[in-house]
């Protein structure tokens, strides 16, 4: 059996028992993780009803609602999981390969 206190591992000048949390001051919100995806998602304004369901179900946290309360997503921040096309009930959101 491994005595966890006793293995440690040194990030950022800091001494860390593996299988702790690590304390960060920033997350995900304050990279921009975009340019991982390979596909991403566009919106047709037209068809949007303003559901709100890709909103509740990205991981991101990525999706904003705008001023006609339809729905915009951040492609800086998206990693073109397609969660919020696979999901939306009026199927107005497509997944297209990125262009680089």
């Amino acid at each position: 059996m491994i005595d966890f206190e006793k293995v440690k591992l040194k990030v950022n000048d800091k001494e860390i028992t593996i299988g702790c949390v690590l304390e960060s001051n920033g997350s995900t919100a304050n990279l921009k993780t975009g340019a991982w995806r390979s596909k991403r998602p566009v919106v047709d304004f037209d068809k949007c009803i303003g559901c709100g369901t890709c909103w509740m179900l990205c991981p991101e946290g990525c999706i904003s609602k705008r001023e006609d309360g339809k729905f915009e997503i951040d492609l800086d921040y998206c990693k073109g999981c397609g969660i919020c096309a696979n999901e939306c009930p009026v199927k107005c959101i497509k997944m297209i390969m990125e262009e680089k």
